[in-house]
């Protein structure tokens, strides 16, 4: 390691540590295998970790006990630690939009302290908490009923992104849940986020608008996807019930209650949240708490927010070399900007968690999908990773075969001790579950050690399926042991992964908590929007070379407007016949 001194105000790769960690994974790293590492039995017990109820296995990442020293160097030359102060501080970390980043609060005890410029907002939090047990218990007993008298039962949640994404994935977790199945008997909980008129159709589809409650999630209430199918769905239920099922079957989660009015939604129906809360990480907002605690009870998405709080607790207090979010995003760090590995695999050994993963990619590349630092200066290495996954064990029978032999991909492989729904039968050789976790435990090892040559002969493999039958192994993963997918550890796992997410922006010196390039789409779907509308009202116009896109643009608009009917001005409003 070199003396030179850390340029502490500005690129992370201009530090001692930075240099340090390039050349050891030249030096040390790339000249090393998994299968010896794995031979050394102090690494590996150094590298797992059990805390909170999680256990982390990372003795299968390309890294010896020196890389996590540097790596925890490397933490300290970013300020770190300062860092997560400042974030659980309330200070506006979020320097592009001059905002506070502060979703711990949304999962705070009633005795905590978040301040936001100088005011403790966790009264408000509860506020709001309280507000929606209330709601959600008058609609669960049938206090509040719809406009013909009966019950809601069916609720439709209308939003996009982290309004829909982060909400579905918890709703996916619980569903089967034995205790969740039993609390939420009677009732079904949808999401509708695509505009395309499909998903109106499919969340709709043999729904009795008489039952049906309808949550429109927009903290502007002008998001354009949300707003037009808050529109459709109005209109669907106004043309079954009447004007004023609006007020008894639409509720809001918005800031805007003048719009929110406009729209025909009593204010006092509308749950709120603030600029602190990033569209990402609102799941434990009104965004995701209101629709959960329709489905399941508000102590069933309390319990939710107590896991995530703990886990918020460990990563503001644990010492960094004990601290799982923290280790969890130095490793990404090592892996993406030191071993140059792009991508992660998400592989939840659980159904349960099916929508994990797509949750995972817009918390994660959503914020560190960037290119700059956090001042503007153009990146020098690489930052960010893809995120994709599964749940085993259909992802092996799908993508894992390029994990094993074609690129490297480091994987998080998580697993419960207990499954939500045990099933065993009689003369089987083991239970379902057992069958799940084989699996679980296995694919690491054949991802770290591969197979040789010299092994395939020794089992008297054809000579020429050999090369085909090689595995080169080094293919670095964690492991993450969780008790049962419950609520509360289902809070845990979403803290931890929303975490690791920052660890590694904070490192990286990015701002991970605004998102630019999701704006710049939004604005020239306004220009397409406006020309493809008033095209439709003209019989058979084309869009013309003057009006602003290049050539590959307008020909396919053009042949779009040639294979799609025309809206007439007198046409009325439409719904598919099943609706």
């Amino acid at each position: 390691m070199n003396n030179k001194k850390d340029n502490s105000e500005g690129l992370i790769s201009n530090s001692n540590a930075w240099n340090a960690l390039k050349k050891h994974a030249q030096d040390d790293i790339q000249k090393t295998h998994l299968k010896d590492l794995l031979q050394d039995d102090a690494r590996c017990d150094a590298m797992i970790l059990e805390r909170n109820g999680i256990i982390l296995d990372f003795s299968r990442q390309r890294a010896t006990t020196q890389t996590i020293e540097i790596l925890l160097s490397l933490a300290d030359a970013s300020k770190l630690r300062e860092k997560i102060n400042a974030m659980f501080g309330g200070e506006h970390i979020n320097r592009t939009e001059d905002r506070a980043v502060l979703h711990v609060a949304l999962r705070a005890l009633k005795d905590q302290i978040y301040q936001v410029d100088g005011s403790n907002v966790v009264p408000e939090v509860w506020r709001v908490l309280d507000k929606i047990q209330s709601f959600s218990e008058k609609i669960r007993n049938g206090e509040w009923k719809g406009v013909t008298g009966k019950k809601l039962r069916k609720v439709v949640a209308i939003g996009i992104g982290g309004s829909f994404l982060g909400p579905l994935f918890v709703h996916t977790a619980l569903s089967t849940d034995s205790s969740c199945i039993e609390k939420a008997k009677g009732r079904e909980l949808r999401f509708l986020a695509n505009v395309d008129p499909i998903d109106v159709a499919t969340s709709l589809v043999d729904l009795d608008p008489e039952e049906t409650l309808v949550v429109v999630v927009s903290k502007t209430f002008t998001t354009a996807e949300t707003m037009l199918n808050a529109r459709t769905v109005r209109s669907w239920l106004v043309s079954k019930l009447g004007e004023k099922a609006v007020a008894k079957h639409m509720v809001a989660v918005s800031t805007n209650l003048k719009l929110v009015k406009e729209f025909g939604i009593d204010p006092e129906n509308a749950f709120g949240f603030w600029d602190w809360v990033g569209g990402r990480y609102s799941v434990c907002s009104a965004v995701g708490i209101l629709p959960l605690a329709l489905q399941y009870g508000f102590d069933v998405a309390k319990e939710f927010l107590e896991g995530a709080n703990s886990m918020d607790d460990h990563f503001k207090t644990a010492p960094f070399s004990e601290n799982l979010p923290v280790l969890l995003g130095l490793l990404s760090v090592w892996n993406v900007s030191f071993l140059g590995y792009a991508a992660k695999a998400i592989l939840p050994y659980c159904q349960a968690l099916a929508k994990f993963a797509p949750h995972i990619q817009q918390v994660d590349m959503e914020s560190n999908g960037k290119g700059v630092a956090i001042d503007g200066t153009p990146l020098p290495f690489e930052a960010g990773e893809m995120d994709f996954g599964e749940p085993g064990t259909n992802g092996q029978h799908s993508f894992y075969q390029l994990i094993h032999q074609g690129r490297t991909i480091p994987c998080d492989f998580i697993g419960f001790k207990k499954s939500q729904q045990p099933v065993y039968i009689k003369d089987e050789k083991v239970a379902n579950h057992d069958e799940l976790m084989s699996n679980f435990f296995a694919q690491p090892d054949a991802l770290a050690y591969g197979k040789t040559p010299a092994e395939l002969r020794a089992e008297k493999v054809k000579e020429d399926l050999v090369s085909h039958k090689t595995f080169l192994g080094n293919k670095p993963s964690v492991s993450l042991l969780l008790p049962v997918c419950s609520p509360y550890s289902v809070g845990q796992l979403l803290s931890l992964y929303e975490h690791r997410v920052a660890v590694q922006g904070f490192i990286w010196g990015i701002n991970s908590f605004d998102q630019w390039g999701v704006e710049l789409g939004k604005v020239l779907a306004t220009k397409v929007r406006n020309t493809l509308a008033a095209k439709r009202r003209e019989d058979g116009a084309a869009v013309s070379a003057t009006e602003g896109f290049n050539r590959s643009t307008l020909r396919l608009m053009n042949k779009f407007l040639e294979g799609s009917a025309t809206i007439s001005k007198t046409e009325p409003t439409t719904f598919p016949k099943h609706l």
